[in-house]
């Protein structure tokens, strides 16, 4: 499989015209936290700043914006890179174009997990959710050390997540599991 995020003369592989969607900007612009991606000029500060570049030079917030602009739909949500993402915020505070770049790549993430193109941890996440009302299960071992610690035991029964859990499996298609109340 080609690395969406190297360019041609990484890859040898060129973007077909044919294969990109022009509606792909409007769709990700219409999304909560889309809606500036028209006003980057691809001045790269985003990228500079970014400490998950910084680590993984596959992630490179200023060629996924562009790809967006280009339309390539199948490269950038059918790919894991989008949930490379922390949500530090270095990128938007820093952006002198005021994009709103951490807001943007939840707005893709969101686009890709619709696609059911998520990390395999979602799905176990939201199973956990289900069933046990959070994601670290607390037991009586839990409030005892909490107790013996000076602090107070906290409820170890399900919290109330059902309508939230019921709008993610829509979204998930039925991929993260089934709750029960």
């Amino acid at each position: 499989m080609s690395d969406p995020l190297q360019g041609p003369a990484q890859t040898g592989i060129a973007v077909e015209e044919s294969s990109l969607d022009p509606g792909l900007a409007d769709e990700v612009a219409a999304q909560p936290g889309g809606e500036g991606i028209r006003r980057c000029f691809a001045c790269g500060t985003c990228t500079a700043g970014c400490p998950v570049r910084r680590f993984n030079e596959r992630f490179n917030p200023r060629r996924i914006i562009r790809m967006v602009l280009l339309g390539m739909r199948e490269q950038v949500l059918g790919e894991p890179f989008v949930w490379l993402c922390a949500s530090c915020f270095t990128c938007q505070e820093r952006c002198p174009q005021g994009v709103r770049i951490s807001d943007l790549m939840r707005a893709l993430k969101n686009l890709a997990l619709r696609r059911g193109n998520m990390p395999e941890g979602i799905p176990m996440q939201a199973r956990l959710l289900a069933e046990k009302g959070t994601l670290y299960p607390l037991d009586e071992f839990d409030n005892k050390k909490r107790v013996k610690a000076g602090l107070p035991a906290l409820p170890e029964e399900k919290a109330v997540v059902g309508p939230l859990l019921k709008e993610l499996e829509e979204v998930m298609g039925g991929k993260g599991g089934s709750h029960s109340d």
